[in-house]
């Protein structure tokens, strides 16, 4: 566990001097690195269809928003054509627009 240090100018008359202070560290200071996630298109080399909607309903939530990139854990490339697929799965009424009340 390292020692973080925070350096100070102290001011003595006309002089500057560095000191430095060690501070305990946080244990929310240390990084934690999560597992960098894959696209899954990617990774099985598949293109998303309108006609596959088992894949797309993955990329749906409950309240029939698409979920964005950060969350589905997808490339930006694939994102863009599985939005482009969902939106001409909705116009052809195989998904729905909203979730039922």
């Amino acid at each position: 566990m390292a020692v973080s240090k925070k350096i100070t100018k102290k001011v003595i008359g006309k002089k500057e001097e560095k000191v430095e202070e060690p501070q305990a560290a946080s244990p929310d200071s240390e990084k934690t690195f999560e597992k960098k996630r894959v696209c899954y298109f990617c990774q099985n080399k598949l293109n998303p269809t309108y006609t596959d909607l088992a894949t797309l309903k993955k990329y749906v939530n409950e309240r029939g928003k698409i979920v964005p990139r950060i969350k589905s854990g997808i490339c930006s490339r694939h994102q863009r054509a599985v939005t482009r697929s969902i939106k001409y799965a909705r116009h052809l009424a195989l998904l729905p627009f909203t979730s039922k009340v």
